[in-house]
């Protein structure tokens, strides 16, 4: 299966989720994508593919309008140690580009962290593929991928 929105779509279903993919123009900045969803930024979640120090990877679920705490995630994960990885390295372990990526459908599925803000809402987030952004509820996909609900976050200051 090439097209890597097929992916998404056939791995929520897999899961039990459901998805609302939708077809977006490229966006300059987090600000500007939330704008063409109408939603705000802080329902434009982040999925950021963080890297141990074994090689192994985690995904990180931040809302738009805030950034991870390294801090708090190496806490929360019990490790000294994480990084964000280069983009070639995040492609090879999860299939997707940067700026497109989704715990679903992913390569690999890695365990999966997301801030606590993002439960008891519907957010936005990457849908695998450049041009398009996916909608799901957030208590749904924390359910399908058993993941660790935490403050891993901090503020951010949005330009």
């Amino acid at each position: 299966m090439s097209d890597p929105t097929e992916r998404v779509r056939e791995a929520a279903r897999e899961r039990g989720l459901s998805v609302d993919l939708r077809e977006r123009p490229e966006a300059g900045s987090l600000r500007e994508a939330a704008e063409l969803l109408g939603i705000g930024p802080d329902a434009l979640v982040k999925t950021l593919v963080v890297k141990r120090s074994d090689d192994t990877f985690l995904f990180a679920l931040v809302p738009g309008d805030r950034a991870i705490s390294w801090p708090k995630l190496r806490a929360i994960v019990g490790v000294n140690k994480l990084r964000l990885p280069e983009p070639e390295v995040a492609l090879a372990a999860t299939g997707y580009e940067r700026g497109t990526i989704v715990p679903i459908g992913s390569s690999t599925a890695w365990p999966v962290y997301a801030d606590e803000r993002i439960v008891g809402r519907r957010i936005a987030m990457g849908a695998g593929a450049h041009g398009y952004s996916l909608f799901v509820e957030a208590d749904d996909l924390i359910a399908a991928y058993d993941a660790t609900v935490a403050d891993i976050t901090t503020e951010l200051t949005l330009r």
